[in-house]
């Protein structure tokens, strides 16, 4: 069987990183070389908000060598993404099309979410481990330069995900005018940090029991696993990690350099790093600490993998994007009854209408999410719904989406009771294309619709069956009770329906009795 053979570009916050696999559906996914090169684009970008010229030119420099050694691997495809130190970069455009002008590479830059779910299928890649780590209360720590993604898992299913912005550059280069005045920085450190923990604790974990951790980063990974003087398992005791701590602390970074063999740019992230993690540890007080090794390119090499179907995937990924986008609506006291009624007529109608609207699995992902949050704002303003869900959505990421894909959800969310206007206006609004907007209108007019349908919300539909008969769209309806407050109320949705789809929704109310 003919191997495909992939390679994973990571543009990180203090390195840069090329990785080859080769795939084949009998052998799955190996590794047959890692390069990396050290480079802090993120002291640049934390300290102006820009990528500097002299740094710009080095990463050219670095992805053209990148470039060369895929063509020696003769890589048929590759992925090129970025994360925190050019997404926050206000350059960043300035700096892909230098990139694209002198490498030929298209680097995609990852929202945080994204990247943590690549992260994340990173150590899903390693089945038999994870699957069976988080069907007890499992947290995973993912740290980089720019910030600390925290993720709780229980019973096989994601909980809640949360970003912080205190990564161990970012950490460093807050507290480098201070650092030189004290012999206790991991004081400072744990003074910095303690306020962002406890509110998470208190917001997020309350009573849940964590029983395993799991701690994700590159420069963990490359300093412990790789080169630490004691060699420790993958999985750790609490005492293990504590004794692995105190070393790191209280050693100087030139002292790191030469235990652990990394360089001191390096070993002075080591600090701020370890810090985090205890912290976390002690405030999740887990007994089992699990060290999976993964890095970021494993993860975009299993995404491939995922979409070429070179590899089986046994894990749910769509359940976790859903169960994210279900706690958030937990959270601001959305109507579940009126939520699972909704989706319930949403994807009827979504299904059968493949033909007209041409939507993929990833729109009825959307749409779903969109059910879920329609209603979010409520909870701010029963007066300014509108305005109100559009702006908690954009404000809380769901880990899996990409900003336009939540953007397109908030909008959704919008213009559920609020006008659409025509491209123009709403391209002045918003940093969607057209192929979007599409989206957002095709989706908009669905939600619409399922909404009028439970408008008293008492859940009347039982059952519906959808049906497209050329520009008709019939929906058949079992109902419980009296259907005329729902009947009257979706005309004017069913013309928004039309207008979208050209399609013009026939209802038939069957009463049960």
């Amino acid at each position: 069987m003919q191997a495909t053979t992939f390679a994973a570009i990571d543009i990180g916050t203090y390195d840069v990183t090329l990785e080859i696999f080769e795939m084949t559906r009998k052998n799955g996914i190996n590794s047959l070389n890692n390069v990396k090169h050290r480079m802090e684009l993120g002291k640049d970008v934390f300290a102006s908000g820009k990528i500097g010229q002299e740094m710009a030119d080095e990463l050219c420099t670095v992805l053209s060598d990148f470039v060369r050694f895929m063509e020696e691997y003769r890589v048929t495809s590759y992925r090129a993404v970025a994360t925190s130190s050019l997404r926050e970069a206000e350059n960043n455009q300035f700096i892909l099309r230098k990139i694209l002008q002198r490498t030929g590479l298209r680097v995609e830059i990852l929202s945080n979410s994204e990247q943590r779910f690549i992260g994340y299928k990173a150590i899903a890649s390693m089945e038999t481990d994870f699957n069976k780590m988080i069907e007890k209360g499992t947290a995973i720590i993912d740290l980089d330069g720019g910030s600390v993604q925290i993720s709780l898992f229980d019973k096989d299913a994601l909980v809640t995900t949360q970003n912080i912005r205190m990564g161990s550059l970012r950490i460093r280069e807050r507290l480098a005018s201070v650092a030189g005045d004290t012999t206790h920085y991991d004081t400072l450190v744990e003074e910095l940090i303690q306020n962002e923990i406890l509110s998470f604790k208190k917001m997020y974990l309350k009573d849940r029991k964590i029983e395993n951790i799991v701690l994700v980063g590159d420069l963990f990974t490359d300093s412990i696993l790789v080169n630490a003087p004691e060699k420790f398992s993958k999985t750790l005791t609490r005492e293990e990690f504590q004794s692995w701590y105190q070393i790191i602390v209280h050693s100087s970074a030139m002292e790191l350099a030469v235990k652990i063999g990394i360089p001191v740019e390096s070993a002075s992230l080591l600090v701020p790093s370890v810090i985090i993690y205890k912290r976390l540890i002690e405030e999740l007080d887990a007994k089992l600490i699990w060290t999976p090794g993964t890095r970021l390119a494993s993860g975009l090499a299993y995404e491939f993998g995922e979409q070429k179907k070179l590899i089986r995937i046994k894990h749910n990924f769509e359940n976790d994007i859903l169960m994210a986008a279900r706690n958030i609506g937990k959270r601001y006291a959305v109507s579940k009854p009126h939520i699972d009624n909704m989706e319930m007529v949403a994807l009827g109608i979504f299904d059968s209408m493949k033909k007209v609207h041409g939507f993929q699995n990833r729109e009825r992902l959307l749409l779903r999410i969109a059910v879920m949050l329609h209603d979010v704002g409520k909870y701010i303003s029963l007066n300014f719904v509108a305005d109100s869900s559009y702006n908690i959505i954009m404000s809380n990421e769901i880990i899996g989406l990409s900003h336009s894909e939540r953007e397109m959800i908030a909008l959704v969310a919008q213009y559920n009771t609020k006008r659409l206007p025509q491209y123009e206006v709403f391209a002045s609004r918003s940093s969607l294309n057209r192929d979007e907007y599409l989206i957002v209108a095709g989706l908009t007019a669905i939600v619409r619709l399922a909404n009028a349908l439970d408008r008293s919300h008492l859940q009347k539909i039982q059952t519906i069956r959808s049906v497209l008969k050329e520009n008709e769209l019939v929906l058949s309806l079992s109902v419980n009770k009296d259907f005329t407050l729902e009947e009257g109320l979706s005309r004017e949705k069913q013309e928004f329906f039309h207008e979208v789809f050209n399609v013009t929704p026939v209802i038939r109310i069957r009463r049960q009795l």
